[in-house]
């Protein structure tokens, strides 16, 4: 018999997996804070012999080369893939053993990284599932341009012989375990379901049910921003990451937040957007510990800029720094907990801006104010309010002075980024309205909405 067990995080929107038997098991794709790997081989009662790596990540900092070193394990990672550590060079058709009658066999698969390589999962000879990495996603397949954009055609058609060759050599049956899709801007479109099987993306998957030039353009045309943080991934990849710390920062007082402040650091207030807007340091920004925390602010965020954290708790503050590590942002200079009024000097206000719906919008009307939508340009193409100023989030900060004189009303998807933009908005000293809705209900409210 065998297990697999998936580990999430749903914050940047991946899955890493531990798969084994009675006695050891391989971890594939780690994320930086192994210890729930640890944790979860514990619960099972195995040793981890194997970490294996599908790829040199664009979107995350591995965990795999600390995992190796705690547990002992091989560390295998492609072959192909240029790296500055010992590692186990793995090339197509190698195959390990993982427990008695278990083994796992790497396929090449390029086309989400020039090295990329799937595991096959075979029980006495007889697959049983597949971890794909950024291969073959539920309903898509991973992104070819984030690599080199010369390459991103040529890896685009390396995707897709990559997918029928996993599609021809293996059953129906197998399951089907990729890293990215879940949320991840790994993934070169939006997927659905939770489970899914070869069978199931043979007969759904437009990978595997269109010619290879239709799918080519479809996906050349589909892909998306990339995140400014990727272009540091690859590189701490291949460096070798180091281990993480993950005890609490040092405490700031209101005297050190202002002090932060005025030197141009970065102060980020995780609380939900609700309470930020209705109170909080004037010059923060927020970034909602319960949404993509370490997509949007690693994003924005000028690469090694210090960053303070405000936190409601010091659970809400540790979720965050675990969440932060996974994408290189290892040590907050100083962090704060409890109410915002600790945050500034005594007898001094806090700053907060009104929020409302498109409902709202919509009563108030738009003559005389500006409306800004911070989605990304693929949203923006599905319908718009007319009239209104389009600036995805990520850019905001560094377009500030394209958004018109006037009260701004931001507006997003559904309310998430809109915080982060006004919040940045507020923080620039503007008049800034948060719409926190969701885009379907502007048509609704009796706004005209309008596509291209």
């Amino acid at each position: 018999m065998f297990f697999i067990d998936t580990i999430e995080l749903t914050g940047l929107g991946n899955r890493h997996y531990l798969a084994g038997g009675p006695h050891t098991a391989v971890a594939v794709d780690p994320p930086r804070d192994i210890d729930q790997v640890l944790a979860a081989a514990a619960r099972r009662g195995v040793r981890i012999t194997h970490v294996v790596e599908t790829h040199l990540h664009n979107d995350y900092v591995t965990g795999g080369l600390e995992l190796a070193r705690v547990t002992g394990a091989a560390y295998l990672v492609p072959a192909g893939a240029h790296v500055s550590f010992a590692r186990v060079p793995v090339a197509d058709g190698d195959t390990v053993t993982v427990d008695s009658g278990l083994e796992l066999r790497a396929v090449a698969t390029p086309g989400h990284t020039p090295h990329h390589l799937s595991y096959v999962l075979r029980e006495r000879e007889r697959p049983v599932a597949v971890f794909t990495g950024g291969a073959l996603l539920i309903g898509t397949v991973g992104r070819p341009d984030l690599v080199e954009p010369r390459l991103t055609e040529r890896l685009a058609r390396a995707q897709y012989a990559s997918a029928h060759r996993l599609a021809a050599e293996l059953p129906d049956t197998t399951s089907v375990l990729p890293t990215h899709g879940f949320g991840s801007f790994c993934s070169s479109a939006g997927t659905e379901g939770d489970t899914t099987t070869i069978g199931k993306e043979k007969a759904t998957n437009a990978v595997l049910t269109r010619d290879v030039d239709s799918f080519v353009a479809g996906l050349l045309a589909g892909l998306d921003d990339v995140p400014a943080y990727y272009a540091h991934m690859g590189p701490a990849n291949a460096a070798g990451p180091a281990p993480v710390d993950l005890t609490p920062p040092a405490v700031a007082d209101a005297g050190e937040i202002a002090a932060r402040l005025a030197a141009g650091e970065w102060v980020v207030d995780l609380r939900g957007r609700i309470a930020f807007a209705e109170g909080h340091v004037a010059g923060s920004f927020n970034f909602e510990a319960d949404g993509k925390l370490a997509t949007y602010l690693a994003w924005l965020i000028p690469w090694g800029k210090p960053v303070t954290l405000l936190a409601e708790s010091p659970e809400q503050l540790a979720s965050a720094q675990r969440e932060l590590v996974r994408v290189g942002i290892d040590r907050p200079a100083a962090a704060a907990t409890g109410k915002p009024e600790r945050w500034v000097a005594e007898g001094a206000s806090l700053a907060s801006f009104p929020r409302s719906t498109f409902a709202g919008l919509a009563e108030r009307g738009t003559d005389g104010v500006v409306v800004l939508d911070v989605r990304r340009d693929s949203e923006r193409a599905g319908g718009h309010i007319a009239g209104s100023v389009h600036i995805p989030v990520h850019e905001v900060r560094q377009r500030l002075g394209e958004v018109p004189a006037g009260t701004v009303w931001v507006h997003c998807a559904g309310g998430a980024r809109a915080a982060i933009a006004a919040s940045l908005l507020d923080a620039a000293g503007r008049d800034v309205v948060a719409v926190d809705d969701g885009f379907d209900a502007a048509a609704d409210a009796g706004l005209t909405v309008v596509t291209g």
